[in-house]
């Protein structure tokens, strides 16, 4: 219990050293840009490569890329029915931050440091079906949605563009294509990747900070409320029905239930803002849920059998 304490304690310490940077002006608050960068491009994708190489192939965690996908259509239709009657802000605030989950920047870090590269390609797995919303799937249904009016469409070739331009799903869609055909990865590609993964941890918890941000306003609670009471109400439905229900091995089925847990992806404020919503009302549900989501993955890690 100690240790994922101490680990977990160390985690939420490299958030407030970058949120702490930031307020003493060690980082200028557009910082965040190139730490981002340097995560989601370089130390995210190496994390997942030295993962994949770490592990012997199981073609049976290719469910896993449905259940990922499956997880955030479910949220995204719930958010569409439960924001029909609102004006097109809240809609767009509903639809995107209901739905999709902060895994590579979040949750990979913590699977890496509690459970063993198998863990660990299996929360890739999922995340390679969540992406194919979080990296710009949510965002082009929803400029669909709303008939946005800078004259976006929904369209296949605007969700395939955005999906590719994402470093951490091309690597996904890399590894995949490597297991489903048997080749391996090359011994000092995976010894690069794991040198380069190793520090995806601090980064991905830095750049966390420097993006950390809550300023409360009295009018952002019923929505935010809203927002956080349904994600984090549903991801215990899910986790209670992924470790009791599936098949899955034990360590598969404790990844499962941490992993829906995740809290709401760092880009949903920008999606949310190009969908004509509350970009800073988005940003304050996304910090509130990097708190929550600590405490709930905290726990699961302490109390969950082993």
């Amino acid at each position: 219990m100690s240790t994922v304490l101490y680990k977990a304690l160390a985690f939420l310490f490299i958030i407030f050293l970058g949120y702490g940077g930031k307020r003493i002006g060690f980082f200028r608050p557009t910082d965040y840009k190139l730490i981002s960068k340097i995560t989601l491009n370089i130390t995210l994708p190496a994390a997942i490569i030295s993962s994949f190489a770490a592990t012997k192939r199981d073609s049976s965690l290719m469910i896993l890329v449905f259940l990922g996908l499956a997880c955030n259509i479910f949220m995204f239709t719930l958010a569409y029915f439960l924001g029909r009657k609102q004006n097109a802000g809240t809609r767009a605030l509903y639809l995107i931050n209901m739905s999709g989950y902060n895994i590579g920047a979040f949750t990979l870090p913590f699977v890496q440091n509690f459970f063993s590269p198998y863990g660990v390609v299996a929360t890739c797995m999922f995340d390679t079906g969540n992406s194919m919303m979080g990296t710009g799937g949510a965002y082009a249904l929803t400029c669909g949605i709303l008939s946005a009016k800078d004259g976006k469409k929904l369209s296949i070739k605007e969700i395939l563009q955005r999906l590719l331009s994402s470093a951490p799903f091309d690597t996904y869609l890399l590894m995949l294509f490597l297991v489903i055909l048997g080749i391996s990865i090359p011994r000092p590609i995976a010894a690069a990747a794991s040198t380069i993964g190793a520090a995806n941890g601090f980064m991905a918890m830095l750049m966390l900070g420097t993006m950390f941000e809550i300023r409360f306003q009295a009018s952002y609670l019923k929505k935010a409320a809203l927002v956080l009471s349904v994600r984090y109400v549903f991801a215990t439905l899910f986790a209670l029905a992924f470790y009791f229900l599936t098949p899955f091995s034990l360590e598969i089925r404790r990844v499962l239930t941490i992993i829906v847990f995740a809290p709401i992806a760092a880009i949903s404020p920008a999606f949310t803002e190009k969908c004509g919503g509350d970009q800073e009302l988005s940003s304050f549900c996304v910090s509130v849920s990097i708190l929550i989501s600590i405490c709930i993955m905290t726990a699961l890690l302490i109390f969950l059998p082993v």
